[in-house]
This record gives structure tokens, C-alpha cells and sequence, in this order.
């Protein structure tokens, strides 16, 4: 019989198989592709730390050595080379981050980025802050512009050598940078000039609320000063005195000292009620959770407080979280004719010198003095384009500004600029009239950081920040001789009537400037006899003081704990420093909490979840642990008596928040004290604050305790069935990642700490919110600068695969810090890494 064959084709399995087979194997290859280009990609963009790199445009070898946190001390023949190889070393490790920060300040994100950016873009365009560096340039002395020149040429220096191994966020955003320029540096500081200043839409929320208030209640909203305010220049008098002063001059109002002596913060039991005398009346204030002016620490001790008999410095500023972290220690060297000029300190990428730090002799720290030096100005147009002035109608210049935007058409803006500056409406949501900002920025800001770096003792240091026009600054002293000092900086302006709190009329003259604040009439002084001198960025003038500096100042809580601590009687160490800067005490938090449990002791028919919040805070001390529930509860409280206050005076928020600037609301008002504000109203119980629904603040203050901890009730509350699990940490957390690796999942995990949960405040000596935090810890011994320290918030480098990028995160996160070596020997001791870069 005759057989029939068929063709032998493979089983459908057998085929899907070989084909997977073949489609895994070819993916593993394009992914050993891609992982070596990748590879390529990340190796060929990390510095060169070791050997030696020919670079054009030196005109000697420079040495660069770094320590175990690739920190680098530069040393050069001479200035032009020094500042130069800052520039190029700066690059090596920043140079994303630097062109970030100027197309931040410019307003040139959205070239890179996007139609998402143009409004930022406009904004920036708006406030000319490029316009305004442009000017800074032109203004600088010709051996400065020599300095900012030379920085220039290293940047693009490291530029032209790597184009072709630049850093990885070039690669994924696919744009390549453009040469640096001295206008680009300058910008940079024109960024943190407005990072530092204070709004003056503030001065428009707060015309709509005295509109809506009137004088008196406004007055007490606004409150601008505080009996915790501690001016560094004035000694504070002992109690002896002060009870003398009262007795004699019959006032009430002068400084208590009983509730702030000593330094034990535990809670030794309820706070008396309302029978208890009151405290000092004091002006008025605001709240808003969210700082709007970020804190910052700095204070210094003479060698009577300290183990080594010589003064010690430290110095935390406290600024916005970004990844890579904001500041770039560096070492600058260069003998240079008779001038050795040797300083160590944190630097700001994509800008020359060292900004806070020490030389040799003497050492120096800030925080942001907060100064009013924005006015709003309310022009009047006509029909021809024309505005009105003293002499007459004027005709306004135009600048005319080009957006380019990504993928799309360029977006061009028409900057009208009066004899005030420009018009800023469509910055305001809903506002119709034509407001122009002034602002000290614009008259150009003189940089005297190499005066600065240079200077040996306290003349010469003052004499340097005369010349510091913006941001303004207070400004902590030490020196190797035992000397210690405080100088306010900064070109404030004295006005002819008013002082900036509210806009003005542009049409007239009644309310111009007239000049700036002498120097020599700024807060200042030289060894105290308290040998103590300490600020946060609270008020630094004395009662009577002649000049108005600042129409919002921050909240004292944070300088009056400083002082507690420091005026202790302890002699201090490095250690006991550290310990300072980390403090997560909450005088203020402390007090309102022990307030809602007496009025929740005292209340008629309070709650049980009322009453279990009150037994969670009676057991608490004011620290504001991360694990601990009492300071939520706390927090959460007090910003429900802020609602409940504010409401039926100022009216509720609005449902949709996009439309929060659409009329005034309780949520309109935002203010530096205003937890001092509301500390004088649950001290002194006005019945002109006390809502009609409420029999007494009892009543008050137990209703927002309620609200706080009701997980049913109408407004969002996140409370948890068990209180006890409520902790501070994950209520008040904090966030840090890389703008742009945090977006791929495949490098999110190491690109940036991420989310963790922390301990502290914004009102604790460390303040922290989710996004900002101290940007440095620093503190300088001045009996032996080689036991001085120093840690960032992440590292010093900005490539993701540098061994630098995140290794210091443990010790900002956790509470300790870096031995900071300076001398010759302790540098080289500590070396790790050296690179000579020659002609």
C-alpha cells in the first residue's frame, strides 16, 4: 500500500518558542547596547580628580586637591587663575545645575522645557532680572568685571572641552549649553536677591484686608514686633533691672524675662489660665504654615562661653531643597604679590568667590535681614499709552523680551517700564490697575564678596559689606584675636511718607525715595559685654530706632531660643554647636499646646476625641519629634483656631483655590508673625476677636482642637482613628529629588534622598518644612580653624554616578557633620584626590 508523507514543520509551540528565544536575545542585545552607551555616557561626563589636564587658557599650573568629600582647594599663581580654575572646577561637578539656575533667573526655561514654562519665563522677563544683572556688571569695578570674566572663561573652558561628554540631563533634555558669560553669574545672585526679598503682593492682601477691617483689627493682624524679639545690638537688661526700669517708669510693656531664662525645656505641667498676669502687649500678626521668607541661623560666642577661651561661629541657612543641594565648598588659594589670600567656605555654583566661610583671621555667617525694598507703585494711563507723573503725562520706555519656547512658536512680551520700574498687572491675578514694582535690584547690585574674602580684621570686614546692596544680610563676626561683631548690610530705602506696607500712589511724590539708609547707621556692634550675639531673622532694630527696615520680620521663636540656649552659663564645644543647630524645641507650639488642654480642661462639653487630644499633648515637652503625635495634633489645632478666628471677619475660602486671589478671604492673609498675632489674642482674649458662636475662648480653643482631630468633619482633615498614631514625621515630612532623573523610574531610586519623615519645624532653631530646610551647617573655631565643620544637605557633586553626589545626606539627615581642615598640613592630611591643571 502506498504511504502518503507530509512535510515535517515544527510544532506552533516549538516555533513561539524559538521566536521569544530570538526576540530576548536580541532585546539583551540592544539592552547591553544601550547599557553601554549609557555607561559611556555616564563615565565619559564625571570630572578628572587625578594627574594632570591641559587647559587653555591659564597662564600657570594650578593645583587642585580634594578631601574625602571631593570638596576642592584650588591654589594658583594668581588671581585671574584662580577664579578661572573656580570657574572650571565648578563645572566639573555643577555645570547642569548652573545652566538650570540661569535659565531659572532669566526666565529661559522653556526653551529647554516647554510650553509648561512660558508663564514662569514671562514673569522672570517681567521682573528684568537679566536686565538688572546686565546693569550689575556694567557697575562693577573694572578688577571685579576682571574676576567675573576670568570665572567665565573657566566654565567655558570645561564647556568647550566636553562638549561631547556633558552631563547626562543634557543628553535626555537634548540641548547642548551656551558659553558662560559674567552677565550669567550675575543673574544668578539677582535669583537669590529674589529669593530673599519678601513679596509685595503682600502690600495688596493687605490693602484688601484693611479695606475690609479697618484700621485697628488690620493694625493687630500686621503685628510687626513681639516681646521675644532679641535685636542683636541691645544687651538685654537682668531681671533686677527690668523690675527697676518698670517700678520707675510705671510701663508694662517692657521685655518679661521670667518665661525665657535658662535652657530646660521640659513641661513641668499645665500653663496657668487666663487669671495669670498677661504678657506684654505687643503689635499684631499673621499665619500662614508656610514660611514666606525661608529662616536661617547664625550666632556667635566670645571665648568667655567657649572650652578653648576663643570665639566660635556657626552659621545654618535655611533655603529651598534642590538636588543637586544649592552650595559648593571649595578652598580658595593664590599668593599673589604681598596678599595670601586663603578662604574656605560654601560657594554658589555659577557664581566666583566664597559667599560665607573664613580666611586666616576671621570668620563670617548670615541670615536674610528681610528688608522692604519692593514698593508698588499705582500708575494712571491714558488712552495714548501715556502715564501720569508730577511734571505732567510721560511717555513710557518698552523692553522688548523673546521667549523662545520648545517645539513651538516664540512667545515675544512687551515690557512697559515707568519712571518706578515695570508694570507688573498680569503677575496679580485679577488685578485691573497698571502697578509698577520698584525695587533696589534695578539700580544694579555691587558684588564685594573678594573684598570680603580678604579682609583681616573688623574694619576691613565692615568696610567690605558697605558695599553689599542686596540681598541684605545680618552678618555674624569672629576673629583669631578674640574679637566678635554683628553688621546689617543691604541699600534700604528711606521713603518720604510711608514705609511700603501698602501700595502708593505713582502719580505724585508723596510717598518716593529719597535716599538709603547710611551704612553707618545700620545695626552694629563689637564685643558685646554679653559676649553673645545671635539672629534668625526676626527684628534687629531697637525700640525708637529712626529708620524703617522691614514691615515683616520673622516670627522670634527661633532667636529667642538661640538665646536661651547660648546665655545657658555653658562653656561650649563644636559639639554643643551641632547640637544647637539641630534643636527641634517649639516654644510656640509648646505654648498653644498647653493652652487647647486648659481650655479643653475647662470647656462644658468637650469631645472624647477632643479629650484624648488634650491628654496626648498634656504628656508632651515642645520637642517636634518625628515620632511623636502631640505636635500634630498641636499644629493642626492652632491652624483651625487660625480659620475659626479669621473666618467670620475675613470670609470663607473660596471652593475652587485657583480663584483664592479673587476677593479677600481668611486664607488671604499671610504674615512672617503671625503666630505672634495669635499668641496676643489667646494671651489676652479680646472679645473684639472672639466669634458670636463662642461663649469664651475656652469654647474657641476647644472647637479647633475638635475640628483638628475630627476625621468626619467638612473641611480635609487626615486625622486617624488612634491619635497616638498620628506622628509628626509623616504629617511633616521632607522631599528632595533630582528635577529631572526623578522622572525616570529606572534612575529615581538614586537620584535623591526621595521622602523620608523628620523631626523639627519651621518655628524650631532647626527649621524644616517638606521643601526647605538648612542648606549648610557650619561652625568655625576660632582657637583652631582645623577643628572648625562643614556638611551640605546631599554632596558636592552634581553627576549621579560620582561617589560625591548624595554622601553627606547621612549627616544632614541624621544630626552630625565633617571635620573641616584648612591649614596647608590638615589639607594635605586629608587629601584624597590631586589634579594639576596646566597652560
Amino acid at each position: 500500500m502506498a504511504s502518503i508523507s507530509t512535510p515535517a514543520y515544527p510544532r506552533p509551540r516549538l516555533r513561539i518558542l524559538r521566536l521569544v528565544a530570538v526576540v530576548v536575545g536580541m532585546m539583551l542585545l540592544a539592552g547591553m547596547g544601550f547599557g553601554a552607551w549609557f555607561y559611556f555616557l555616564v563615565r565619559g561626563a564625571l570630572p578628572q580628580l587625578d594627574g594632570k589636564l591641559r587647559v587653555a587658557g591659564l597662564s600657570a599650573p594650578v593645583t587642585v586637591v580634594r578631601d574625602g568629600h571631593g570638596a576642592p582647594t584650588i591654589d594658583a599663581a594668581n588671581f585671574a587663575d584662580l577664579f578661572f580654575a573656580q570657574g572650571f572646577i565648578t563645572a566639573q561637578d555643577r555645570l547642569f545645575q548652573m545652566d538650570g539656575m540661569r535659565r531659572f533667573a532669566a526666565g529661559e526655561l522653556a526653551e529647554i522645557l516647554g510650553n509648561d514654562f512660558v508663564k514662569h519665563d514671562r514673569q522672570q522677563r517681567i521682573l528684568g532680572l537679566r536686565a538688572a544683572a546686565r546693569k550689575t556688571i556694567e557697575i562693577a569695578s573694572p578688577e571685579d568685571r576682571a574676576r567675573f570674566e576670568a570665572y567665565a572663561r573657566g566654565v567655558n573652558a570645561y564647556i568647550d572641552t566636553h562638549r561631547d561628554r556633558l552631563p547626562l540631563e543634557f543628553h535626555i533634555l537634548r540641548y547642548s549649553p551656551r558659553p558662560w558669560t559674567p552677565e550669567d553669574s550675575a543673574v544668578i545672585g539677582a535669583q537669590m536677591v529674589e529669593d530673599l526679598s519678601t513679596s509685595p503682593r503682600h502690600a495688596l492682601v493687605r490693602e484688601k484686608i484693611l479695606a475690609k477691617l479697618g484700621p485697628d483689627l488690620t493694625a493687630e493682624l500686621y503685628v510687626n514686633s513681639s516681646w521675644h524679639d532679641r535685636p542683636p545690638t541691645v544687651s538685654r537688661a537682668t531681671l533686677d533691672e527690668q523690675i527697676k526700669n518698670k517700678n520707675k517708669d510705671g510701663d508694662d510693656n517692657d521685655e518679661d524675662d521670667d518665661d525665657d531664662s535658662g535652657t530646660d525645656t521640659s513641661v513641668t505641667g499645665l500653663m496657668p489660665g487666663p487669671n495669670v498676669p498677661a504678657l506684654p502687649p505687643t503689635p499684631e500678626m499673621f499665619l500662614d504654615e508656610r514660611p514666606l521668607v525661608i529662616g536661617s541661623n547664625n550666632w556667635v560666642v566670645s571665648g568667655a562661653h567657649t572650652v578653648s577661651g576663643k570665639p566660635m561661629l556657626s552659621n545654618d541657612m535655611h533655603l529651598g531643597h534642590q538636588m543637586p543641594n544649592l552650595w559648593y565648598e571649595a578652598h580658595l588659594r593664590s599668593k599673589c604679590g604681598s596678599v595670601d589670600f586663603d578662604v574656605a567656605g560654601v560657594t554658589l555654583p555659577g557664581y566666583p568667590y566664597v559667599i560665607v566661610g573664613h580666611n586666616q583671621r576671621i570668620a563670617w555667617g548670615f541670615t536674610n535681614l528681610g528688608p522692604t525694598v519692593e514698593d508698588v507703585y499705582i500708575e494712571t494711563f491714558n488712552s495714548d499709552g501715556r502715564y501720569l507723573t508730577p511734571d505732567g503725562w510721560k511717555q513710557p520706555e518698552h523692553r522688548q523680551e523673546v521667549i523662545h519656547v520648545k517645539g513651538k512658536q516664540d512667545v515675544v512680551v512687551d515690557v512697559v517700564l515707568t519712571r518706578h520700574g515695570p508694570i507688573v498687572t498680569e503677575m496679580v491675578p485679577r488685578e485691573t490697575r497698571s502697578l509698577a514694582l520698584r525695587w533696589t535690584l534695578y539700580d544694579g547690585v555691587r558684588s564685594p564678596f573678594f573684598d570680603v574674602d580678604s579682609a583681616q580684621k573688623w574694619d576691613e570686614f565692615r568696610r567690605a559689606f558697605s558695599d553689599l546692596d542686596a540681598p541684605a544680610q545680618n552678618v555674624v563676626y569672629a576673629d583669631v584675636d578674640g574679637n566678635i561683631g554683628y553688621q546689617a548690610t543691604g541699600k534700604i530705602p528711606i521713603r518720604a511718607t510711608g514705609d511700603g506696607s501698602l501700595p502708593e500712589n505713582g502719580s505724585d511724590d508723596a510717598h518716593e525715595w529719597v535716599g538709603y539708609v547710611p551704612f553707618d547707621k545700620l545695626p552694629s556692634v563689637l564685643n558685646p559685654p554679653s559676649g553673645i550675639i545671635a539672629t534668625a531673622n526676626s527684628r534687629i532694630t531697637p525700640d525708637k530706632y529712626q529708620f524703617s527696615l522691614s514691615t515683616e520680620w520673622e516670627a522670634p521663636w527661633r532667636s529667642a531660643r538661640i538665646y536661651r540656649v547660648l546665655e545657658s552659663g555653658k562653656k561650649f564645644a563644636a559639639a554643643d554647636m551641632l547640637s544647637l543647630q539641630s534643636d527641634i524645641y517649639s516654644e510656640m507650639d509648646r505654648f498653644f499646646g498647653e493652652r487647647f488642654v486648659y481650655a479643653v480642661d475647662h470647656a462644658k462639653n468637650p469631645s472624647s476625641r477632643a479629650k484624648a487630644a488634650a491628654e496626648i499633648m498634656r504628656q508632651w515637652d515642645g520637642r517636634m519629634i518625628e515620632s511623636s503625635a502631640a505636635p500634630t495634633i498641636a499644629v493642626q489645632s492652632r491652624k483651625e483656631l487660625v480659620r475659626l478666628l479669621l473666618e467670620p471677619k475675613l470670609g470663607p475660602a473660596p471652593r475652587d483655590p485657583t480663584r483664592l486671589d479673587a476677593t479677600v478671604s481668611w486664607k488671604s492673609y499671610s504674615w512672617m508673625m503671625s503666630t505672634v498675632w495669635l499668641e496676643n489674642i489667646v494671651q489676652h482674649q479680646p472679645a473684639r476677636w472672639l466669634p458670636d458662636v463662642y461663649a469664651n475662648y475656652d469654647e474657641l480653643l476647644t472647637a479647633a482642637v475638635e475640628t483638628a482631630v475630627d476625621s468626619d468633619a467638612t473641611h480635609d482633615s487626615n486625622a486617624p482613628q488612634d491619635l497616638s498614631s498620628w506622628n509628626w514625621g509623616r504629617f511633616h515630612p521632607v522631599a528632595i529629588q533630582h528635577p529631572i532623573f526623578g522622572k525616570v523610574p529606572l534612575l529615581r531610586h538614586w537620584s535623591g534622598p526621595g521622602l523620608h519623615p523628620q523631626s523639627g519645624s519651621e518655628y524650631t532653631v532647626k527649621a524644616v518644612s517638606r521643601d526647605h530646610g538648612p542648606s549648610e551647617r557650619i561652625t568655625v573655631d576660632l582657637a583652631n580653624l582645623d577643628q572648625s565643620t562643614l556638611n551640605l544637605v546631599t554632596g558636592e557633586a552634581g553627576n549621579l554616578f560620582s561617589p560625591y553626589y548624595m554622601d553627606q545626606w547621612r549627616a544632614w539627615y541624621e544630626g552630625f557633620t565633617y571635620g573641616w581642615p584648612f591649614s596647608a598640613a590638615a589639607v594635605e592630611k586629608d587629601r584624597t584626590h590631586k589634579l594639576v591643571l596646566q597652560p
